[in-house]
């Protein structure tokens, strides 16, 4: 049989039937090539496996015990069965083989921090991970879509993994005819009061849903990790405020989306539909609506190009749909109260960005160094004057 080592690491690639007729030869072999190139891990590449028997598991259950780090990658539908039922998909890693499927000349319909959903065809999009061995993110992206569609949030199911030819994976979702919202807007479909009000009627219902605390993360626990990430890059008593005030806000078992944007909405027909669920979360709305301030604002507040390869929209009109998006899901238009919940929106949002920029090797580059300089600035003005995150 074929095999490779690379970093430790034993890849086999078996072929054909592995039964009784099979088994020992199949074994004999395995033993002696781990005993050419001893490895820490293994991996059995079954792409072109067509049957496994008892025999056949027995040997791989053998080889498990000797490499603990042992999993099948590439499996057929048929192997993939007999796996599952015998209880060895609960043993150890299997993954199944995958449909191939090629997104050159698709157009892009939505983005979000993780990936790119492309048009597929009339009835179907892809969302492209941009993490090249994103599985685990896939099956948990999944498992969160499908907590939000049965407690009633209008939302697209993944119905099918996919490779992507040239490296990665996708999620494939039934979407006949949809358009996303930034398109509403570019084309004119639709005046920009429609399309916010419509985006915040969604936005509601995802808010006005509680989650159970353990289906989903807590995202007050994860802006504490955020604030704490920036000690020592702010000033002792900026950053000591600022951790309080991330702490103060209570917990909430209120859903929130977490890349709340115009391109992770679509509307299909007469519903609307959100897309993207791998940041689903629970918490304030402080939270949700810091995540809106960084989309339409914070992001490209140094370089206005940036919004409009990131949504296509420009600057103005980008500050004009924030703008009455705050209006709308306050219920005011009032100035002092928007710009209040604006400011503590944008705490939340520079916090993050500064950590992000930080994170990237920010320092290492000009261009870098001026976007942390800027962002540590606007968050040290906002902590002079927000002494609550709550609203």
């Amino acid at each position: 049989m074929d095999h490779t080592i690379n970093s430790g690491t034993l890849t086999v690639f078996l072929e054909g039937r592995i039964d009784s007729a099979s088994a020992a030869a199949v074994e004999t072999e395995l033993n002696a090539v781990r005993a050419k190139a001893p490895c820490v891990a293994v991996i059995l590449d079954c792409e072109k496996l067509d049957y496994i028997s008892s025999a056949g598991l027995r040997v791989v259950l053998r080889l498990k015990k000797a490499v603990p780090d042992t999993k099948l990658i590439n499996v057929n539908n048929e192997v993939y069965d007999i796996l599952e039922m015998t209880g060895f998909t609960e043993m150890m890693t299997v993954h199944r083989a995958y449909r191939e499927i090629s997104i050159e000349g698709c157009e892009v319909i939505g983005q979000g921090a993780n990936g790119k959903v492309y048009r597929l065809s009339p009835d179907t999009v892809v969302k492209v991970y941009r993490n090249p061995d994103a599985l685990p993110e896939i099956h948990r992206e999944r498992e969160l879509a499908r907590t939000a569609f049965v407690l009633g949030v209008p939302t697209a199911i993944p119905y099918l993994v996919v490779r992507i030819k040239g490296g990665g994976y996708g999620s494939v979702f039934e979407l006949l005819n949809a358009t996303n919202f930034a398109k509403l807007l570019i084309r004119n479909v639709m005046p920009l009061d429609t399309v916010a009000q419509m985006s915040i009627e969604l936005l509601k219902i995802i808010h006005g849903t509680v989650v159970r605390p353990d289906s989903m993360p807590s995202m007050r626990g994860i802006a504490l990790g955020w604030a704490d990430d920036l000690k020592g890059h702010l000033p002792v008593d900026r950053f000591e405020k600022l951790y309080r005030l991330v702490e103060a806000v209570p917990e909430d078992d209120h859903m929130l989306h977490g890349d709340y944007h115009i391109k992770n909405i679509t509307r299909q027909g007469d519903e609307n539909l959100i897309l993207d669920m791998d940041t689903l979360s629970h918490g304030h709305p402080v939270f949700e609506l810091a995540s809106m301030y960084n989309a339409y604002i914070g992001f490209s507040e140094l370089d206005h190009e940036i919004i409009k390869n990131f949504l296509g929209i420009d600057h103005e009109t980008a500050v004009r749909f924030w703008n009455r998006s705050l209006e709308l899901y306050l219920g005011t238009t009032d100035a002092a109260v928007i710009r209040s919940v604006e400011d503590k929106a944008a705490t939340v949002g520079y916090m993050r960005l500064l950590r992000r920029r930080i994170r990237r090797n920010g320092y290492d580059t000009e261009e870098g160094r001026r976007e942390i300089e800027w962002y540590r600035k606007r968050l040290c003005e906002l902590l002079s004057h927000v002494d609550s995150l709550v609203f």
